[in-house]
């Protein structure tokens, strides 16, 4: 089987992962996962595997494999794991989970390495771009970040009490992080270096986005010229892109029938790529705002996404 250069992959409530041509729309592989839904997709830096974050486990699949089989199986979260990502060079592997804490797997070693206690259902974990810090957001409101090196909680703030945090990202530069809430609201604050082991938020703006949940909210990556885009996905079925600078809303993409749960930007942040619980996932084009491809072929909503395409990003 030769692998497209752009891999895209979803899940869905209907028990399955499906690998996409993404830019034929064609079907090329289906995995079963009869286990439990699957909450979200990630795929390794080197694109080898893809882990699909579960209820309770996370699995690692073999991108160039027509195995059905995960090569790897990490089990020691007890509820739905609702968020996984990688350290840039995919030695390790993070995760939080409604069991109310955050872990750092070694990939190249058995076993969860490191555990962190949130005390609420953790619905979003991302890592700052340093690579030494975990930020969580929970169902309770609470943001945390955790400093690796000094294996602790640096930092808390609870921006909306009792509103539970959806979704957070961290500009490639590490300059801005974004929480996305239930409410419908993105708190934007600039990330200002402390002492060593202090990150600290300095609020810089309140975005009333939605009417509804924000399920998931990205910012565009590292190499998306000239603008830098914020994206925002909700159940209200459309997705916004917004102009970091000074956070105007640029477009509303529509066409989704339902509750837009994940998106994905390309590399150059041209363009957007989302799921959706009318079954579909749909590739925008971010110059017109248009759906240029319609994913079909799940039975149930389309909950997550993943995408790795293009040459590697360069570190540094």
């Amino acid at each position: 089987m030769t692998q497209p250069s752009v891999i895209l992959a979803t899940a869905s409530y209907d028990h399955t992962i499906r690998f996409w041509d993404a830019k034929s729309g064609r079907c090329y592989r289906t995995i079963q996962y009869p286990d439990s839904q699957v909450n979200r997709l990630e795929i390794t830096p080197d694109k080898r595997y893809l882990a699909a974050a579960g209820n309770p486990h996370i699995k690692l699949f073999d991108v160039n494999s027509n195995s059905p089989h995960p090569v790897m199986s990490y089990d020691s979260h007890t509820a739905n794991v609702m968020a996984v990502g990688f350290q840039c060079d995919g030695n390790w592997m993070y995760s939080g989970s409604e069991d109310g804490t955050v872990k750092i797997w070694d990939l190249r070693a058995p076993g969860c390495q490191r555990e962190y206690e949130s005390r609420a259902a953790v619905n979003t974990v991302v890592l700052h771009p340093n690579q030494t810090e975990l930020i969580s957001g929970d169902q309770n409101g609470n943001i945390r970040v955790w400093d690796l090196t000094a294996n602790s909680c640096s930092c808390e703030l609870v921006p909306e009490v009792d509103t539970a945090v959806r979704s957070l990202t961290v500009m490639w530069d590490g300059s801005l992080v974004v929480a996305a809430n239930n409410h419908g609201t993105c708190y934007v604050w600039r990330l200002l270096r402390g002492n060593q082991t202090m990150t600290n938020f300095e609020p810089l703006h309140k975005l009333q986005a939605h009417n509804k949940y924000i399920l998931k909210c990205l910012l565009s990556p590292e190499f998306c010229d000239p603008h830098r885009y914020l994206a925002t996905a909700s159940a209200d079925h459309t997705v916004k892109i917004w102009n970091v600078d000074g956070f105007t809303l640029e477009k509303t993409l529509t066409g989704h029938q339902r509750w837009v749960w994940d998106c994905v930007f390309s590399v150059d942040g041209a363009y957007l790529i989302t799921a959706s619980s009318d079954m579909t996932a749909r590739l925008w084009s971010m110059a017109s705002g248009e759906a240029i491809r319609v994913y079909q072929g799940h039975h149930k909503a389309t909950v997550c996404c993943a995408l790795h395409d293009g040459a590697e990003p360069s570190s540094g």
